[in-house]
């Protein structure tokens, strides 16, 4: 019996596995078969392997075929297995050492011609393996630059079977024909969504007016709050809401990996930027589904939503009060934990969900852009608005009613209005005072810090306090709102360069997060 073994990676969410890949051939019935619970496209990959060895120069064993996926009991989906299939079956056939084939770690999907076709996941896959110890895969030609993330491995991209063949025996590389090196195409995955406009393109001084939206956004940008914005149509909310990224500072090393991951995973990567560096910015339709929004699918193919891919980033929704109220109060647990658990009876994934929330709403459902012409009840407008749940919107620490912006702003606040490279420079430095201040601690951010430390190490004086003592009194405001007073008063201390807030910055964050008129 000849025996062949290599690795590959199997996903389970953004967390790779490796998985044992061996072929034994064998007297009987010729034929490939495949054990080792793969999927439908995995149980595939046999006519795949089949032709692409065929097609690439070399000879298929007419003999008795078994390729083994170990561990069994992992679940393993896609056609990511194929190249370390063929190469299995041609280690085996004692077409190429088995030893040299051991080595290595092998990613990737073979086309009928032998042609290596890009696949996603291959970050978190790569970092699977090394993770596991190894130092050497082999990934698609496509997918090189984003393998490449990963320190301490080395990485082979090959665009055809024959191309590695040739590296596996040491041979000269084989003349190819141009290949086809297109990273993989963006998943759409089941919903519609705007992904994060260009900084080059928009910039915070297009908004006329909305001096105290403006600010709003700044506080947002600077502490990661959650941010509510309400007004007639054409008011500046989805204006202001797109341009909240553009204050935003670039990714650290580790979150940009990670939410390249994230984005690996779902097929959604930029073309041509295999690393994540910018905050992203999500904003899905109002018919996206629950599993849109927070992530879903079977056990074996788990895929983040919306709220995992603007992990880092800002998560839109426009028109809130038209998504189904299940599908915003699936927003609640992720708000809380930063994170999204999706579990199945075969497995468990667990994706990152840390970002900052806006959301946009008209006042009612005729959207009139003059009070005056709207023709809804008051009944009917407390109705609408009512969709977003009392526990949702407890969650968000910035609450704003836009008014629509007057002739004299919209034609002369050009000279005011402050362009977003400005603001971002308050707020890079707000950001410094803060992390300087929870240095030692698991917390980066304002909104990042538990109400419990908000009462021990970061408790403010008595003086400072007496607003949001008035509000407990009156019971206008819950433990959890005073918890998210205090994040955002900690914030606007930042914004000021002040050591700790003093009254009127625990005043300023309470009439925000009650709701304040524009």
């Amino acid at each position: 019996m000849a025996l062949a073994k290599t690795r590959s990676v199997a996903l389970v969410g953004i967390d790779g596995f490796v998985v044992d890949v061996e072929a034994a051939i064998t007297s009987g019935v010729p034929g490939l078969h495949l054990v080792g619970l793969p999927d439908a496209a995995l149980s595939e990959a046999r006519d795949r392997v089949r032709a692409a060895i065929l097609n690439s120069g070399e000879q298929w064993p007419q003999r008795h075929i078994t390729v083994s996926l170990c561990p069994a009991s992992l679940p393993k989906r896609g056609s990511s297995f194929d190249l370390s299939i063929a190469i299995s079956v041609l280690g085996a056939a004692e077409a190429v050492s088995p030893a040299v084939c051991a080595r290595l770690v092998m990613i990737g999907e073979l086309g009928l011609d032998g042609r290596v076709h890009a696949v996603p996941g291959v970050l978190p896959a790569i970092l699977g393996a090394a993770e596991a110890g190894f130092t050497s895969v082999v990934v698609p030609k496509a997918n090189g630059a984003e393998a490449s993330l990963v320190p301490g491995v080395k990485v082979i991209p090959v665009g055809t079977l024959r191309a590695l063949m040739a590296y596996l025996r040491d041979e000269p590389p084989p003349v190819e024909e141009d290949e086809d090196d297109a990273p993989m195409p963006a998943s759409p995955d089941g919903y519609a969504a705007r992904s994060r406009p260009r900084h080059g393109a928009i910039d915070l001084s297009d908004v006329r007016g909305q001096g105290d939206a403006r600010r709003a956004l700044e506080i947002s940008a600077a502490g990661g709050h959650h941010l509510w914005l309400s007004g007639p149509p054409g008011c500046g909310k989805t204006m202001l809401a797109e341009r909240l990224p553009t204050l935003l500072p670039p990714l650290e090393r580790s979150a940009a990996l990670e939410v390249t991951t994230i984005h690996s995973v779902a097929g959604t990567l930029p073309s041509g930027q295999p690393l994540i560096t910018e905050p992203p910015f999500y904003a899905p339709h109002h018919t996206a589904t629950r599993a849109a929004m927070i992530g879903g699918g079977s056990h074996r193919a788990l895929r983040p939503g919306a709220a995992s891919l603007a992990h880092q980033g800002v998560l839109f929704l426009d028109e809130a009060p038209e998504f189904a109220t299940g599908v915003l109060d699936a927003l609640r647990q992720p708000l809380e934990d930063g994170a999204v658990t999706i579990a199945r009876a075969e497995a468990t994934a667990r994706f990152p969900a840390r970002f900052t929330l806006v959301l946009a709403a008209n006042p009612c459902p005729c959207a009139a852009a003059k009070a005056l012409d709207c023709l809804c009840t008051p009944a009917v407008r407390s109705r609408y608005l009512g969709r977003i749940s009392g526990p949702l919107l407890d969650r968000v620490d910035l609450k704003l009613e836009l008014e629509a912006a007057t002739r004299a702003e919209l034609r002369y606040d050009l000279e005011l209005a402050e362009p977003s490279e400005v603001v971002a420079e308050r707020v890079l430095l707000a950001r410094e005072r803060a992390a300087k201040r929870l240095a030692g601690t698991p917390w980066r951010a304002n909104s990042d810090v538990p109400g419990p430390e908000l009462r021990r190490s970061l408790a403010l004086p008595a003086e400072s306090m007496w607003p949001v003592d008035k509000a407990l009194t009156e019971g206008t405001l819950s433990a959890r709102g005073m918890h998210r007073v205090l994040r955002v008063a900690w914030t606007i201390a930042d914004l000021g360069g002040r050591d700790a807030p003093a009254d009127h910055d625990v005043s300023e964050a309470l009439e925000l997060w009650k709701g304040k008129r524009s």
